[in-house]
């Protein structure tokens, strides 16, 4: 007996590529484990609405993620004025402080408007947990430093990002909270498009 034809499963999706989110024409590859799904926030400390968007991201992480989903940071360098801070964020996690740091840097640029914008004030920054002005100039000069920040700037051309704050997921989906339609339906994207990628291992 002949079946009624039944909807497409990208019909009966809530959220559509090109509206919710998009696909990447050539996925890239993430650093994530086997068996799991990559979630990748692309930000920059001084972007005011990736330190709104901080405390969701807190709370999504808090309220449970996805168990098959890894969260990660990049801190993007979408022009020249922003890579110090970038430097920054690698330096804190060269130097084991970044757990600490990272919603101080935030707070710094956007609550006390000190811009961190030379190594002189990012020294003084780090003195702050303790790290000496020479371990901070070593740390900040690095070649492993030097070597996540020409990843970084690599990857975000690879994702075709022109704005922050912008949420990668397993090197495949780009979506933010305006493509999303807000910032609640944001992570609602993000754990859909995860579900999604979970599917298909």
């Amino acid at each position: 007996m002949a079946e009624l034809p039944t909807e497409t499963s990208s019909e009966t999706e809530p959220f559509k590529q090109g509206i919710h989110y998009q696909l990447l024409t050539a996925a890239q590859p993430t650093g994530s484990e086997p068996g799991k799904v990559e979630v990748l926030e692309v930000f920059w400390y001084g972007c005011p609405h990736c330190y709104s968007l901080e405390p969701h991201i807190e709370a999504w992480l808090a309220d449970g993620i996805p168990p098959e989903a890894e969260f990660r940071r990049l801190p993007a360098a979408l022009n020249p004025s922003w890579q110090i801070l970038a430097r920054a964020y690698y330096t804190a996690e060269a130097l084991g402080v970044l757990d600490q740091a990272h919603k101080d840097f935030f707070r710094e640029f956007h609550v006390n408007r000190n811009p961190l914008n030379t190594p002189a004030a990012l020294a003084e920054f780090f003195g702050r947990y303790g790290v000496s002005e020479a371990d901070f100039t070593d740390a900040f000069n690095s070649f492993a430093v030097q070597t996540k920040l020409r990843r970084s700037d690599a990857l975000v051309r690879r994702y075709r990002i022109t704005g922050v704050p912008a949420i990668v997921i397993n090197g495949k989906y780009v979506t933010g909270a305006s493509e999303a339609g807000g910032v609640a339906e944001l992570f609602e994207v993000v754990d859909f498009l995860v579900e999604k990628e979970v599917n298909r291992q």
